[in-house]
């Protein structure tokens, strides 16, 4: 029967997750230098409307639809939301079967728009379009299937992922790695000064996103009830604990506390507690975020530059990292206690949780990098990847979408 109370909820946190894919556009814009502002403001945006309009006519139905066998992919079923309507669907039973739609659209939009920062100020648009399109058909719809649909493998495992630390975070972020080392470094990198040209934009992009994240989070409760309220406590503090423990390392090995540290951070936290909010306790939350503040930070300031590749803003650093530690860390702390409907993690007697969400990270991270370098070198034949050096050094504002985002 349909609840007022959990459809109004859903429609909301799809709204705030929708917040997050054009709330993203601030934080990568203002990371970048001036001259590629627009073109990571265009990126994200192409993606909030071609993402909508994909999932309606064949990613929902792919990703959701009853399994077509061995737990791979969807059906067809629901082509074109064929079938798909306000009746209770079978994901949710007191919101229509649109509202569940809607609100898990909202994900697949905003998954390859992460992405977009790891080839920031490099890559053709028309590449990235067609790169994008077909890295949602073949990679995100079939992951989403794994975990989240009906008769998914992964799911028949028993995996816990409740918002997307690995469909989401782990996803975007491998494909991240895979797709800055193929485009290769920045020109200048990493000898020339690259710095944020605007850190009250990347703020701006924080508190939408950091907003936003509750909807992300807590919608994945599909009801307005304890589980929602567990989770929206749990991303707040996770949160909070990376932002701190992030600052912190940064004072005490730099001498000063940044704005960008610190932002980075809290967002480093946020992706390591979606896959757990909705299964960790409070004490567990803060425990996650600290970790992930910590081995996130270890990435973006050392590995990076030890290992040499161009990440520009730092996606797999904090996203594909944070994901893969908060979906193990869900196998840790997860409590029947906290959800019902969960599962107990290996510090409340479950050893097999935590193998299986092991098993999740390693077979997603492997699939995500194989797919994406195939899809990379297909779409750098027929339509090229990376900009000339020329429409490079004169910005991708300029050169790729004919404006510029400052009358100087």
């Amino acid at each position: 029967m349909i609840n007022a109370g959990d459809t109004a909820f859903l429609l909301f946190s799809a709204a705030l997750v929708m917040l997050m894919t054009l709330g993203l556009a601030f934080f990568y814009g203002g990371l970048v230098r001036r001259k590629n502002v627009l073109s990571v403001i265009m990126q994200c945006l192409s993606l909030a409307c071609l993402l909508s309009l994909q999932w309606i006519l064949f990613g929902y139905s792919l990703s959701f639809a009853p399994d077509l066998g061995k737990g791979l992919l969807g059906g067809l079923q629901w082509l074109g939301l064929k079938g798909v309507g306000t009746a209770p669907g079978p994901y949710a039973s007191t919101v229509p079967h649109l509202a569940f739609m809607l609100f898990q659209g909202m994900f697949a939009a905003i998954t390859p728009a992460l992405i977009i920062g790891a080839f920031a100020e490099r890559i053709k648009f028309s590449g990235f379009v067609l790169f994008s399109l077909l890295w949602a058909f073949l990679v995100y719809d079939p992951v989403a299937h794994w975990i989240w649909g009906y008769g998914g493998w992964l799911a028949r495992m028993g995996m816990l992922d409740f918002a997307g630390g690995v469909v989401v975070h782990l996803n975007a972020g491998v494909a991240a790695l895979v797709l800055c080392i193929l485009l290769g470094k920045r020109l200048g990198y990493p000898k020339q000064a690259m710095a944020p040209h605007n850190l009250p934009m990347v703020y701006l992009g924080l508190t939408l996103l950091w907003f936003g994240w509750f909807g992300f989070n807590g919608g994945s409760a599909l009801s307005a009830n304890g589980v929602a309220a567990s989770a929206f406590v749990a991303t707040n503090t996770a949160a909070a604990a990376a932002g701190v423990t992030w600052a912190l390392v940064e004072w005490i090995l730099s001498g000063a506390a940044t704005t960008l540290g610190t932002a980075t951070g809290a967002v480093a936290g946020l992706a390591a507690i979606t896959p757990a909010s909705g299964f960790v306790a409070p004490v567990p939350a803060m425990l996650i975020g600290i970790f992930s503040g910590l081995v996130c930070y270890f990435f973006v300031a050392v590995v990076k530059a030890r290992l040499g590749y161009d990440d520009s803003l730092d996606v797999f650093g904090v996203h594909g990292v944070g994901g893969a530690l908060g979906t193990l860390g869900a196998g840790l702390f997860a409590s029947k206690l906290v959800n019902p409907a969960g599962a107990d993690g290996l510090f409340f007697g479950n050893t097999h949780q935590f193998l299986v969400q092991l098993t999740g990270v390693v077979v997603v991270t492997i699939f995500s990098a194989v797919l994406t370098f195939v899809l990379f070198k297909i779409v750098d034949a027929l339509v090229g990847m990376r900009v000339s050096e020329g429409d490079e050094i004169t910005g991708l504002d300029l050169s790729q979408h004919k404006e510029a985002a400052y009358s100087d």
